[in-house]
């Protein structure tokens, strides 16, 4: 898949990632055009509305087209804007994994991650109910989400992990698990990748900016995959230029 992938985050009501975005037709449309400039990767999660991008991206891109690979999480509820509740029962997870299917109307997700461990909860638990899913072809590859080496070092004597989200930025560059990652070779997802600071929500960053921004990442190796989130078609468009012309460079 594209190492230039589309978080969704985005595409929901503001202040508190609850409910709709503000202008559904214009995320329609960046879902849309993202694929038609070679985005193969979207990035969503359950909680994000919640369930509002996952039935977006449907809405948007259903059928889908054989080379797209969705990944969407579990593991957070909430009931209301202000909750974030980290809640890793199995039973709740296998709920979410059942929903998520039914609401990206698909038969697999591509890459299921466990959004956040639960430390209340045996993490063989909650992962239990991941590997059940993969084994009953519900979830193609397991990731996990904001995780230490110690943690992503215990869920791999689990069960095999395909992929890592973690937080990442020049205050937090997170060397320990990208390094890990590389060595591994487990896809290593930084989100919120353009943020930590330097840009201004709703505000574009200036070209040269968004260049190096995409160099500092990428520098990495092919294990490192971007997923910038946007509403803003033209920022969608100066993304991929941006990653288009990094990737080009020697």
């Amino acid at each position: 898949m594209s190492r230039l992938g589309l978080g969704t985050i985005q595409f929901t009501g503001d202040p508190d990632r609850w409910g709709p975005p503000a202008d559904p037709a214009g995320a329609t449309e960046v879902l849309r055009t993202a694929v038609e400039l070679g985005v193969t990767h979207i990035d969503t999660a359950d909680c994000y509305g919640p369930h509002t991008c996952e039935e977006l991206i449907a809405d948007a891109l259903h059928p889908y087209d054989d080379s797209l690979v969705l990944a969407t999480k579990g593991g957070i509820r909430r009931t209301h804007p202000d909750e974030w509740d980290h809640y890793g029962h199995p039973d709740y997870l296998t709920t979410c994994i059942g929903h998520s299917l039914t609401r990206l109307r698909r038969d697999t997700i591509d890459l299921y991650y466990l959004h956040r461990i639960d430390p209340r909860i045996p993490l063989a638990d909650q992962l239990g109910a991941l590997i059940d899913a993969h084994q009953h072809g519900k979830i193609r590859h397991i990731g996990l989400s904001k995780v230490t080496v110690a943690q992503l070092r215990h869920a791999q004597s689990l069960t095999p992990i395909a992929a890592v989200q973690n937080y990442t930025d020049p205050a937090n560059p997170d060397i320990e698990v990208r390094e890990l990652c590389r060595l591994q070779d487990i896809a290593y997802v930084p989100y919120r990748p353009f943020d930590g600071g330097r840009r201004l929500h709703g505000t574009e960053q200036p070209q040269p900016a968004v260049k190096e921004l995409f160099r500092e990442h990428l520098r990495d190796g092919p294990h490192t995959l971007l997923i910038p989130g946007t509403r803003s078609m033209a920022h969608l468009r100066q993304n991929v230029k941006s990653f288009t012309e990094n990737i080009a460079e020697p």
